[in-house]
């Protein structure tokens, strides 16, 4: 968050208890831009980068402008939508409005420098290919 901070990013954090524990406060980074390594990093931590986006192609080709692709998570109605992000996204799994689309028994790995490879079912035998997982959750 230094680096997205130094580079002009506002950091939105909840209120800490200190007494409660040790651990990082869930933060939502906004006025970020493409430079800055939160969005070139693959970063296990609660941090939520925020930027814009005119079209969707360009939403698509910013998201994969990274080494990375283990997740990805789209927001929408529109099921034409969500067929093209999902189609179009470099990412071994994609939540189409589902915050949490991993599963036991669904394949998990990511592409690119995320790993080869899935864990998860007799996708575990695939080790050269690469393997999307889409949840999708309608009506809501």
């Amino acid at each position: 968050m230094e680096d997205a901070a130094n580079k002009g990013a506002i950091i939105h954090t909840s209120k800490v208890d200190e007494k409660q524990g040790h651990f990082i406060a869930p933060a939502i980074l906004s006025n970020v831009t493409d430079d800055m390594l939160c969005m070139q990093e693959e970063t296990f931590g609660p941090i939520a980068p925020v930027s814009t986006f005119k079209t969707d192609q360009e939403a698509i080709d910013r998201a994969n402008n990274t080494n990375f692709g283990l997740a990805a998570y789209v927001y929408t109605e529109s099921l034409n939508r969500a067929v093209a992000y999902t189609d179009g996204l470099e990412y071994g799994i994609v939540g189409i409005n589902d915050s949490a689309p991993s599963t036991a028994q669904a394949p998990f790995g990511g592409m690119k420098e995320s790993g080869i490879g899935r864990e998860g079912g007799h996708y575990g035998m695939d080790e050269y290919l690469e393997v999307k997982y889409v949840s999708m959750q309608l009506g809501q």
